[in-house]
C-alpha cells in the first residue's frame, strides 16, 4: 500500500465521473516570464509560449548519438533488462516498443538527463530546479513499430500519477533521423491551451494495458476537430541530435512506423521541484516508480 500524501484542490479534474469537457488552462506556459537566464533567445520563448513545443536540431553531436544508439543496443540486448517490468512490447506482438526508467539503470542516459544542453532549457521554461519525472526509449522498429494514440501527457500524470499543475516540460531526442514518413511525432500547435477533462473512471492497474496501447485519456474525433480548429498539425521531422521540447499539456501522438527505416527517440521529462506529485487526482494508487518518480531530487547542475 502507498502513503499516502495531502492532496491539494484538483484544477484540472478528469476521469472522476463527470462529463467530458474543454477546460481553459490555469497555468503559465512559461513560468516566470521567461527572465530566466538560460540557452533559450526571447523568439524561442514566444515561440514555445505561442505554439507549445520548440524544435531545436543540432542539440546533441554525434558522438553523444552515437554513444546512446549504442546504449539502447545494449540494453536492448540485455535479456535480464527485456525480462523486467521496464520493458513495454507492442500491443500485437513481442517487439520492444519503450524501455523505461532508462536514467537511474544506464550511466549514460543518467549523463543525458542532466546535460545542460537538455537541463537548462527544462531549467529555464520551468523557472525552477528541475528533477526526472519519467525517462524511456521509444523505439518504432522497421514495419512494426505501432501508433502511440493522441494524448496530453498531463492529463495522465495528473489523473495517474498526481503531477498538480502544468509546470512540467518533455524532450523528445532523435537518435536516429525522424522522418516525416517513418512514425514521427505528431503535435498540435496551441492545443496546449486547453485541457481536455475526459468522463468516466480509470480502472485498475490502468498502466498495465495504457504503455502499449492507450484507451482511456484519448480523444475522440469531434475533440481533436475541436482542437485543430484552433490550431494547426505539426511533424517532429528532423535529423538525429535533434531536440523537440514540449508543454505537458500540448496534444499529440505518433502513427505506425510502416516504413524499412526504423525511429528510435529518448524522451525525458523535467518536472519542476516545486511541482512534485502528491496523490494521483484520479486513481487510488499512483503508477509504479519505474514510470514516475515519487522522488524530486533535483538534477545537479553543471
Amino acid at each position: 500500500m502507498t502513503t499516502r500524501t495531502q492532496t491539494p484542490t484538483d484544477r484540472y479534474p478528469s476521469r472522476v465521473g463527470a462529463e467530458q469537457k474543454f477546460m481553459g488552462r490555469d497555468d503559465p506556459v512559461v513560468w516566470g516570464g521567461g527572465e530566466r537566464s538560460g540557452p533559450l533567445k526571447d523568439e524561442h520563448l514566444e515561440h514555445f509560449r505561442t505554439n507549445g513545443f520548440l524544435l531545436l536540431e543540432g542539440v546533441l553531436d554525434a558522438k553523444t548519438v552515437e554513444e546512446c544508439l549504442a546504449e539502447v543496443d545494449r540494453l536492448g540486448s540485455d535479456s535480464e533488462v527485456l525480462n523486467s517490468h521496464r520493458a513495454i512490447l507492442e500491443p500485437d506482438s513481442e517487439t520492444l516498443r519503450s524501455l523505461f526508467e532508462v536514467h537511474e539503470t544506464s550511466p549514460v542516459f543518467a549523463s543525458l538527463a542532466a546535460d545542460p544542453r537538455l537541463a537548462d532549457v527544462a531549467r529555464q521554461l520551468l523557472d525552477d530546479d528541475v528533477y526526472i519525472h519519467q525517462s524511456r526509449i521509444n523505439l518504432k522498429r522497421a514495419l512494426h513499430g505501432k501508433s502511440f494514440q493522441w494524448h496530453s501527457d498531463f492529463e495522465t500524470w495528473h489523473v495517474e500519477d498526481g503531477i498538480p499543475a502544468m509546470r512540467t516540460v518533455s524532450a523528445s531526442i532523435a537518435l536516429t533521423d525522424n522522418y516525416a514518413w517513418n512514425g514521427p511525432l505528431y503535435v498540435i500547435a496551441g492545443s496546449h491551451g486547453w485541457y481536455l477533462s475526459f468522463g468516466g473512471t480509470t480502472p485498475d492497474d490502468n498502466h498495465l494495458r495504457s504503455l502499449r496501447q492507450q484507451e482511456h485519456g484519448s480523444p475522440d474525433e469531434e475533440g481533436l476537430a475541436w482542437l485543430l480548429q484552433r490550431g494547426e498539425m505539426a511533424t517532429f521531422a528532423a535529423p538525429a541530435g535533434s531536440v523537440l521540447f514540449f508543454d505537458c499539456n500540448i496534444m499529440h501522438g505518433s502513427p505506425n512506423n510502416i516504413s524499412p527505416v526504423p525511429r528510435t527517440n529518448g524522451f525525458l521529462v523535467y518536472n519542476s521541484v516545486e511541482n512534485a506529485v502528491v496523490d494521483p487526482f484520479g486513481t487510488d494508487e499512483p503508477r509504479p516508480t519505474h514510470i514516475a518518480t515519487r522522488d524530486p531530487k533535483p538534477l545537479a547542475v553543471r
